[in-house]
């Protein structure tokens, strides 16, 4: 395998079709498309400073280096890609790529980062950004902390273990979701998404888990939630604390340590679809 080491490379497409290369504390400065088409590509404590410097790039390994804000739109059709110890500034980084590594990363821009990508692993992650993940399958998480709002709209068979999630209408339109001991703080969770499950998780939602089918909720903690699981089918709700209000289910189970007030004021609701138990009665009030 070839070896750069400590250059400072200019003008568009400056690698272009690199092939089997170890790239060592070096610059890639002013010019586009970089590592255009590349292929077999290990980068070492490097800096890119333009854009778009990995598109249709396969089998690179990126290590202790820095994505700058300009290298935005950084990393589309790419495939096999990992990245790890690294500070990646750029927004949009990810687009239509795959076999995604991310290990000890820091997204500090992360608006429409990750979208329409597949087979996603990602492992000590910290984001900020809104739009992050959007439309993208097949991601697999372990250690992650996200401030950014709309996070995984539209995704489908998501893992997530160990994260905080500050982001409001996160998970909307998403399928096949499941979240471990895990902290959520947003508005409008979960709309409209199927097949989701949450276990060992806090949640606090202004009206949050509604417009669902098959909505799992295991050990999980509810804080400061109103208006919840409003027309969702085959609940399955084991919350350990009080729920502020629930709100016209459709159909299943939901149990919780207490109730302040359930709601079902929708003529169409049948209500003996949905099974409510409380820990304390006395703090359950219906209101119909």
């Amino acid at each position: 395998m070839k070896k750069i080491n400590q250059q400072y490379l200019t003008g568009e497409r400056a690698l272009f079709k690199a092939r089997d290369l170890q790239i060592n504390n070096s610059t890639f400065a002013d010019g586009e498309s970089p590592l255009k088409e590349s292929r077999n590509i290990n980068l070492d404590q490097s800096i890119f400073k333009w854009k778009y410097p990995l598109w249709y790039s396969e089998h690179v390994n990126v290590t202790h280096s820095i994505f700058e804000e300009m290298s935005r739109s950084g990393i589309w059709y790419t495939k096999d890609i990992s990245i790890e110890n690294s500070t990646l500034q750029a927004p949009k980084l990810f687009r239509r790529a795959s076999q995604i590594k991310l290990n000890h990363v820091h997204f500090s821009h992360a608006e429409e980062t990750l979208w329409n990508c597949t087979d996603i692993e990602m492992q000590d992650v910290q984001a900020a950004g809104d739009y992050f993940g959007m439309n993208s399958q097949n991601i697999n998480v372990d250690g992650f902390n996200l401030v950014g709002n709309y996070a995984f709209d539209g995704a489908k068979n998501v893992e997530i273990h160990n994260a905080t999630l500050m982001t409001k209408d996160a998970l909307w339109n998403c399928e096949n979701v499941t979240v471990y001991d895990s902290q959520i703080i947003g508005e409008y969770l979960g709309w409209n998404s199927k097949n989701i499950r949450f276990v060992n998780c806090t949640i606090e939602s202004d009206q949050g888990l509604c417009y669902m089918d098959h909505v799992t909720l295991e050990n999980c903690t509810l804080l400061n939630t109103d208006l919840a699981f409003e027309y969702c089918s085959n609940i399955d709700a084991d919350v350990i604390s009080t729920i502020d209000s629930v709100k016209n289910p459709i159909s299943g189970k939901i149990h919780a340590q207490g109730i302040q007030q359930i709601i079902v004021d929708d003529p169409e609701i049948d209500a003996t679809k949905t099974i409510i138990s409380v820990d304390q009665e006395s703090q359950a009030r219906h209101a119909v």
